[in-house]
């Protein structure tokens, strides 16, 4: 190749570099922005990130305060009775083919629960079945301390209780059993329902004649 082909060869290339770049600048691209250029187009981004973070923050206080969180104390419905009432009456089937007796007039009653455990008639799967042995309990600790049947509602969800008078103190008989026993946990329930009994007699208000415990 001549030297008159090799300069017009070095111009061109030249001359479409150049236009090359005139036309990245003109659609801004393949060139660095200035670092003014670069300031204005992160702070608008910097704003929305605070304002995304600022609403989510008042989004999490709206939920901890919302009232609708609080915990609801209400009468059994009719649908929990009866729903109660099979609990009681499936263990009670089961105490009286094994067993010959029903649970539970008394604390002593308690040891048909415990042999349906021991003799394996319900295991840990077993759970509407715990949770029935768990009602009938309820309702020994209910006759024994002057405890009501009741609907307790708050974020967790809506399960059936015992409550002290019109006090804060609470009992969960339903699961007592059921969460052990799922959980590989064989206390007895002798021992459960005597803890449940302390429990409550230590929440207990005194009475105006008694010693502040």
């Amino acid at each position: 190749m001549s030297q008159a082909t090799l300069l017009r060869t070095a111009r061109f290339r030249a001359a479409s570099g150049q236009a090359g770049r005139r036309l990245c600048r003109r659609q801004g691209q393949g060139t660095t922005p200035a670092p003014g250029a670069l300031r204005a187009r992160v702070a608008p981004l910097a704003g929305l990130t605070a304002l995304i973070l600022l609403l989510g923050g008042a989004a999490a206080q709206a939920q901890v305060s919302d009232p609708l969180l609080e915990k609801r104390v209400t009468a059994l419905e009719p649908l929990d009775r009866q729903y109660m009432d099979r609990q009681r009456q499936r263990i009670d089937e089961l105490t009286l083919r094994h067993y010959g007796g029903r649970c539970c007039r008394s604390e002593f009653d308690l040891d048909y629960l415990q042999r349906l455990l021991d003799d394996r008639h319900v295991r840990a799967e077993h759970t509407l079945e715990l949770q029935g042995m768990g009602v009938l309990m309820g309702d020994l600790l209910a006759a024994q301390l002057d405890l009501n049947w009741v609907i307790y509602e708050d974020a967790k969800g809506r399960s059936r209780a015992l409550q002290l008078a019109q006090t804060d103190n609470f009992l969960f008989p339903v699961t007592m059993i059921s969460r052990r026993r799922e959980a590989g946990d064989t206390t007895s329930i002798a021992a459960i329902y005597r803890g449940a009994v302390a429990a409550m007699q230590a929440a207990r208000p005194p009475l105006p004649f008694e010693a502040p415990r």
